[in-house]
């Protein structure tokens, strides 16, 4: 059984492979290129960008009541996510130097780059900046949490969960009590 889920996740792995190719093949499409990490366009699909940027007054005049009226709701959320990424960046200082764990670099989890993009206007920057924030600490948050897991519970659940994160194929079954005793200290190791 664990051949075949080691196929199938390998399999995954290829698919994944395949859709970040196409994604940068979108680099040619759209005349882009990077230079020291930040997308540079050229001149002329600047200026194309900039012709159209819908401009803040013309952008809150089309905007839908209902999406005005949730932006504070929204925007609140920020408080407990900024306290979330302290919380994980203290933790994994602390605890991971105890326990031998790599630490997560978090500036490959949280990247804030689309707000560069010359055709989105003032809000809609700050709006790209906030969900690359708010996604990107709660990646982080994952990776650090899966990194724990592995140190101390490294067990599928009996029931499937949505969305397991990328360790969560080399756990023990659930209910493999040998599998766990002999693999343990492997998960841990490669934790280093």
């Amino acid at each position: 059984m664990n051949d075949e889920l080691d196929r199938l996740f390998t399999q995954i792995r290829g698919l994944e492979d395949q859709i970040e190719r196409r994604l940068d093949a979108h680099r040619d499409q759209f005349n882009y290129r990077l230079a020291r990490g930040r997308a540079v366009f050229d001149a002329e699909v600047r200026v194309a960008h900039h012709r159209v940027r819908k401009g803040i007054y013309r952008y809150l005049y089309e905007t839908p009541i209902r999406h005005l009226a949730m932006a504070p709701f929204i925007y609140a959320v920020v408080i407990p996510i900024a306290f979330l990424d302290l919380s994980m960046t203290i933790y994994q200082s602390i605890c991971f130097t105890f326990m031998g764990i790599a630490r997560v670099p978090r500036r490959r989890y949280v990247v804030i780059d689309r707000h560069r993009l010359p055709y989105l206007n003032a809000i809609e920057k700050l709006n790209c900046m906030y969900c690359g924030y708010a996604n990107g600490v709660l990646a982080y948050a994952v990776e650090i949490g899966s990194r724990t897991e592995q140190y101390w519970c490294p067990i599928r659940h009996a029931t499937q969960i949505a969305g397991p994160h990328t360790r969560y194929k080399d756990f023990a079954t659930y209910g493999d009590a040998e599998s766990y005793r002999t693999r343990l200290e492997d998960l841990r190791a490669k934790l280093r």
